[in-house]
């Protein structure tokens, strides 16, 4: 008949593996740290705003209803129900003055040609009183994105207005 190992002799032995792997990990981890790359760490997204500017111009989105189709910083709505483009770092690539001009447009689709049905296109704001127009575009504009996280931002853009 064979001996039997006793648990107690193969726990002990698990236990020195175990911490065998650990010493050398650590220790790996000493002598080669990994290069973190900090220019992509922390979220993409921040705010130029000032508290007062956020407050307002999230209650005008609100009381707009843009929510219904578009997401900043890439929370999504319960309510939302159209492919619309994020508002993620529209400030970034958009400026104040441009976005200005399309909340006053009679027809914003003459300046950004989308493939939505009419029904879901972006409805103008020119009927808005000047100072809302005027928050609306200050507002988005301070909505930005590190540099990294642009060209995602553009191109994810881009497929949502065009299908490509």
């Amino acid at each position: 008949m064979m001996d039997r190992i006793p648990w107690v002799a193969v726990f002990n032995t698990a236990i020195l593996i175990f911490v065998g792997l650990l010493f050398l990990a650590v220790y790996q981890g000493i002598t080669n740290p990994t290069q973190v790359d900090d220019s992509k760490a922390g979220l993409p997204y921040y705010s130029t705003a000032n508290p007062s500017l956020i407050r307002s111009g999230t209650d005008l989105y609100k009381k707009l209803q843009c929510r219904s189709c578009h997401t900043i910083w890439s929370i999504k709505s319960l309510y939302e129900t159209v492919p619309a483009p994020s508002l993620d770092g529209i400030g970034s690539w958009r400026t104040e003055e441009w976005l200005y001009t399309y909340f006053s447009s009679k027809d914003p689709q003459a300046m950004v040609p989308t493939r939505l049905k009419k029904k879901y296109r972006m409805p103008s704001y020119a009927d808005l009183p000047e100072q809302e127009r005027r928050l609306l575009a200050e507002y988005f504009a301070s909505l930005k994105v590190k540099g990294w996280y642009l060209k995602e931002t553009r191109k994810a853009e881009q497929r949502k207005l065009t299908g490509k």
